[in-house]
């Protein structure tokens, strides 16, 4: 069972973190496009990385789920790694769901198929493009800890 619930927890952060971190990453320079008046339909590239980042935040909620139910199964809910990992991404969510999905939000406000006029009207600037990057770069990164604190597990008794 608990290599099930391992499996399970391991191919939900990759199935559902993934595509968050990727969307992510990709809505800031998008923005700044947009801002600029490039492309075809800046609008609906941004409305499209927003949705899928909310759409995968809200699948994400598996990945600590099942992480619990692994880390009970395998006696480690006490150690020191689990619970930093814990910690580390009770933050990470905190500012997905605090900085990162409201700036998108701010940004995508205001539709219209027009390619400045859109983001502008809602308020959107260079620095606010700038401060996203800033709040989903803390986010990938909280990710990225937690990932190898996962894989390596310092004091575990696999000998990584």
């Amino acid at each position: 069972m608990t290599k099930f619930l391992l499996a399970v927890h391991v191919l939900a952060a990759i199935v559902a973190v993934g595509p968050v971190t990727v969307a992510a990453s990709m809505f800031p320079p998008a923005a700044r496009r947009a801002l600029a008046g490039d492309g075809a339909d800046p609008g609906g590239t941004l409305r499209l990385l927003h949705r899928i980042c909310r759409v995968y935040a809200v699948v994400g909620v598996v990945v600590p789920v099942f992480g619990f139910a692994t880390a009970s199964r395998m006696g480690v809910l006490g150690d020191a790694w689990l619970i930093a990992s814990i910690a580390l991404t009770a933050l990470a969510v905190l500012v997905l769901g605090a900085l990162v999905l409201p700036a998108q939000s701010a940004l995508v406000e205001g539709g219209g198929t027009a390619r400045q006029t859109a983001l502008v009207e809602a308020g959107g600037t260079a620095r606010q493009t700038a401060r996203l990057a800033m709040f989903t770069g803390v986010f990938n990164l909280l990710w990225a800890t937690v990932t190898v604190l996962m894989i390596v597990r310092p004091g575990s008794t696999t000998g990584a």
